[in-house]
């Protein structure tokens, strides 16, 4: 029986024992009786609104999973680690690699010193010439050809 039912149960129980509502404990019987169906219209609705907040909460959680799916199927195919020998260092004091985050202006460097320390930099620091790395404190100076200018 759920608790709707119970309430529905002593109320008919309460009416059919003909209680005299005048006096005092026909008042706190009938007072009770009517508490009870209150709390249970309450508690009816709040398992409602549960119901549907799960609900939306299982929605919700399928799109995330959807969209993790797609982005993680985007990344592998972005890059391809299959040699390792494609990503060894050169002998030359710094790897430059620029990275663009959506913003045209906006490309970031990276540089690794001898120290092993990664910095990451802009193109106003490449335009300086050098940059002094905040672990051992060497200066890292940037050279590069015309062609890489372009």
């Amino acid at each position: 029986m759920t608790i709707s039912e119970k309430a529905a149960y002593l109320k008919g129980l309460m009416d059919g024992l003909n209680l005299d509502t005048e006096k005092a404990e026909g008042k706190m019987i009938s007072a009770i009786v009517e508490l009870l169906g209150d709390v249970t219209k309450r508690l009816t609705d709040v398992e409602e609104t549960t119901i549907a907040i799960s609900d939306e909460l299982d929605e919700i959680e399928e799109d995330l999973d959807a969209i993790e799916d797609f982005i993680m199927d985007e990344d592998d195919d972005d890059y391809d680690f299959a040699d390792e020998d494609d990503y060894e260092e050169d002998d030359e004091d710094f790897d430059e690699e620029g990275f663009d985050f959506g913003d045209e202006d906006s490309i970031i460097y990276e540089v690794k010193c001898a120290c092993g320390n990664v910095i990451n930099f802009d193109e106003n620091t490449l335009e300086e010439g050098s940059i002094v790395c905040d672990s051992c404190g060497e200066v890292l100076e940037f050279t590069f050809d015309d062609e890489d200018e372009e």
